[in-house]
């Protein structure tokens, strides 16, 4: 499922929200900037929402801290703030959308589908790259017809990695979206599943899975000569 940050310091608009979104989205909440940094260090995210006025870190020197950072994924502010000089700034900041508060909620919807589809982020239920199929469905691969077992974890580490083929995932971020905040698994884990899948896709040459030294793991298409 799509992940949206939801960034507002009301914690009734955040609760509204989420109401409203959760049958379509996977909606994870901060109330400030320097909160959503956090949650950034730990969750790959398909899209932003961030509010203007808040405590701590506002939303615009939230947005520069994840354009700085090199982070292009869609944001769109929503916010009471409907002055032409604070969408000139948003704008300028490098968000995608700016929607003015009160909420419209059937309108929220059309922007942030626009934006997913611009940004070519959708929710699959089943990714084909050549011959191979993984099915979210059935939890289940097949190379050329063959299929492949995979334990629920492998299944998740892959379906994670395929799903953004060339994004890199950090160790963190795999470990807390795969293994979960509370677990006591180590990065060594990570490895271990990494070459367990390896193996298990040894005759599949339609992707890679390639290791960036000290930083993480990315899928790549191709990637296998």
């Amino acid at each position: 499922m799509i992940k949206v940050l939801l960034v507002e310091d009301d914690a009734s608009i955040r609760l509204l929200t989420k109401t409203r979104l959760k049958n379509q989205y996977e909606i994870l909440e901060a109330s400030d900037g320097e909160e959503a940094l956090e949650v950034l260090d730990h969750q790959h995210v398909d899209l932003m929402l961030v509010d203007i006025l808040m405590p701590g870190m506002d939303g615009f020197t939230f947005v520069k801290e994840v354009r700085d950072s090199g982070d292009l994924t869609p944001v769109m502010m929503l916010t009471a703030m409907d002055g032409f000089d604070y969408k000139k700034k948003g704008f300028s900041l490098g968000i995608d959308d700016y929607l003015t508060k009160p909420i419209q909620y059937e309108e929220l919807t059309w922007r942030m589908e626009a934006i997913l589809r611009r940004a070519a982020i959708k929710s699959e239920k089943e990714i084909v790259i050549g011959s191979f199929r993984l099915s979210e469905d059935t939890h289940s691969a097949f190379n050329g017809g063959q299929s492949i077992e995979l334990t629920e974890k492998e299944f998740q580490l892959l379906h994670k990695l395929l799903s953004y083929p060339g994004q890199l995932f950090t160790k963190q971020q795999i470990m807390d979206e795969v293994w979960g905040y509370d677990s006591e698994s180590d990065y060594n884990t990570i490895k271990t599943y990494i070459n367990r899948l390896r193996n298990k896709l040894s005759a599949t040459d339609e992707f890679e899975l390639l290791s960036v030294r000290g930083l993480g793991y990315k899928a790549v298409i191709g990637g296998r000569k």
